[in-house]
């Protein structure tokens, strides 16, 4: 019912259509050794995406599969070149995990961070498949840790190994007979690593920023920008602005168009015969680049926080430049507590404590620098978690 009035519960069914005679033919038959990696979402492939391109290196005899719950994960990796195939994961029930673990017949099955599914990890298990949770994190809030919590539990005991990402996982886990666990950190870290290292240049950004300082504005919402806005009209002659917003509507684009009072230029429409310089906003209306445009920023700032939950820190963390988000929805995610707590990253809660954090960086030039090396030997500190994980699923297949 929701598919006829939201664009993304439309996705979600249409996407589904036709899945299961799809699937059916693609795996008819096969004698591959596959091994299968869920996702929820976008932000959960990031986690997996290091392991998943290691994998395919390292173990070439092996095909990958990977699965989507969400259209925001789906729709943008359908064509990932490194999985062999990209489907829906169907609705978990005892037919649609039986009739898909006996059709796909994998070798091995990771699920990334919050994918605990009953009836599919109940039959990987009738199977005698291996079932690994990776980048995995627990909080004493869930289910699986009260006392009417025994069905959730038994989920959790269909897993082979849990990869999780901090010190009070792996003891909430061990509190209710759990101890197959490996701490190992946030395998996002690698990708971030690695990208921070080998960044891909973009001519548009570099000739946007010049000689001037910029933040760069990653996964912004509305609620964001309703915070951002004034913040942007004051500082326009001082700091640029590269904006990614999280969603690509036109009536988004339209208001952050509408509400600078600087000059304000769309990704899209910038050509070799633009000149930039006289520019103070660059709206990024594409998917897929944010990751390399931190290397322009002096500052950034990351969308989410205000909302659901702030969106990935690490990216900007890794090029080693202070990080702003909404102060609202940040405490469940392990990077901005540790990044708050050593300096360089600041929760917000309006455009006057962005304001003040901003300009006491900006008349502090220690702080600035603490900022910087706190958030690029955090990442450089932490990498390695996708070499464990890896190793694990090797030792297994091999």
């Amino acid at each position: 019912m929701a598919s006829f009035f939201h664009p993304k519960a439309t996705l979600f069914v249409s996407g589904r259509k036709n899945q299961e005679r799809k699937v059916n033919t693609a795996f008819k038959n096969s004698e591959e050794k596959i091994i299968w990696v869920h996702a929820a979402s976008l932000g959960e492939f990031e986690q997996g995406r290091p392991v998943i391109e290691r994998l395919k290196d390292q173990l070439p005899n092996h095909k990958i599969l990977l699965t989507f719950f969400s259209p925001s994960g789906y729709e943008v990796r359908k064509n990932y070149a490194h999985a062999d195939w990209v489907f829906y994961l169907p609705w978990d029930t005892p037919a649609n995990a039986r009739n898909w673990v006996n059709t796909v017949n994998p070798s091995f099955a990771i699920f990334i961070k919050y994918e605990f599914w009953f009836y599919y990890s109940n039959e990987l298990t009738k199977k005698k498949i291996p079932l690994i949770s990776i980048s995995s994190i627990f909080r004493d809030n869930q289910l699986f840790f009260k006392p009417y919590g025994g069905f959730y539990r038994t989920i959790l005991a269909n897993f082979s190994h849990f990869f999780v990402q901090n010190t009070i996982s792996k003891e909430l886990l061990k509190s209710i007979g759990i101890t197959n666990v490996t701490i190992t950190g946030d395998t996002r870290l690698d990708r971030v690593y690695e990208v921070s290292k080998n960044p891909r240049e973009i001519w548009q950004a570099s000739a946007f920023k010049g000689s001037q300082k910029v933040m760069v504005v990653g996964s912004c919402w509305e609620q964001d920008f309703n915070v951002l806005a004034p913040f942007i009209n004051e500082q326009k002659d001082q700091l640029k602005f590269i904006i990614a917003p999280h969603e690509l509507t036109e009536n988004f684009l339209n208001q952050i168009e509408n509400s600078n009072s600087g000059k304000v230029i769309r990704f899209s429409n910038v050509t070799n015969a633009i000149e930039l310089e006289p520019y103070q906003v660059l709206i990024i209306d594409n998917v897929g680049m944010l990751s390399q445009l931190y290397q322009y920023g002096e500052f950034a700032y990351v969308g989410g926080g205000f909302g659901k939950g702030i969106h990935n820190i690490l990216e900007a963390a890794a090029f080693g430049i202070p990080i702003f988000f909404g102060n609202k929805n940040y405490s469940r995610f392990q990077e901005a507590n540790d990044l708050i707590g050593k300096g360089g990253a600041f929760g917000i809660g309006s455009c006057t404590e962005l304001r003040k954090e901003y300009e006491h960086l900006v008349l502090f030039p220690e702080s600035f620098l603490l900022a910087c090396e706190v958030n690029r030997h955090y990442v450089e500190d932490n990498i390695g978690a996708t070499e464990k994980i890896v190793n694990y699923c090797k030792k297994m297949l091999l």
